[in-house]
């Protein structure tokens, strides 16, 4: 019989995020190039004893169940700080990395490195762009902050997710929103 093992300490800061989490309400979504939108979500966050979180985001359509976007991936904090990484596969052939800090009951990231497969569907979220600075005459790349999201634990006990992002048309805009209920430790 599997014993749940104990959480990896370097995880502590996170903990506040384990759990099955549901929808609720349902999430809403928007961006200037879609319809509003609402969905239910099922979370699951959880460990095996490794310094990492596991998790997997399951939405679906709120009238029909039909499956919506998926991801799942995992949640690692660097030892001895409050900087996390969110590493993710989704659905839509998007991989990313996204990193940023951990503060009390908050997590925001954004993102880091950004790949997809060959034939996903457009306008594609941006990565890289090249500036070039005017007094020393070189060019830098800035990392565009380009999906960012924030977890927060609530007041009361709820985990919110928000979600913004940029594409190749539209500039940095608000995307998702949601709050859940924990139905499971």
């Amino acid at each position: 019989m599997f014993k749940t093992p104990q959480l990896n300490p370097v995880m502590e800061p996170l903990s506040w995020m384990l759990g099955t989490w549901l929808s609720d309400p349902p999430g809403d979504g928007t961006f200037p190039t879609m319809k509003p939108f609402q969905y239910l979500e099922e979370v699951h966050i959880s460990h095996v004893g490794q310094p990492m979180l596991n998790f997997s985001f399951n939405a679906f359509h709120p009238d029909t169940r039909k499956p919506m976007h998926r991801e799942c991936g995992f949640i690692r904090l660097k030892p001895d700080t409050n900087k996390v990484a969110f590493i993710s596969a989704q659905n839509t052939g998007l991989v990313e990395v996204e990193e940023g800090e951990v503060n009390g009951q908050e997590l925001s990231i954004a993102s880091h490195s950004i790949a997809r497969i060959s034939f996903a569907k457009k306008p594609h979220v941006e990565q890289v762009s090249a500036h070039r600075m005017s007094h020393s005459h070189s060019t830098a790349c800035l990392r565009r902050s380009l999906i960012t999201r924030k977890f927060r634990l609530n007041s009361d006990g709820k985990l919110e997710q928000t979600v913004s992002m940029a594409t190749t048309t539209q500039p940095m805009t608000q995307h998702l929103h949601i709050t859940y209920k924990k139905v499971t430790p």
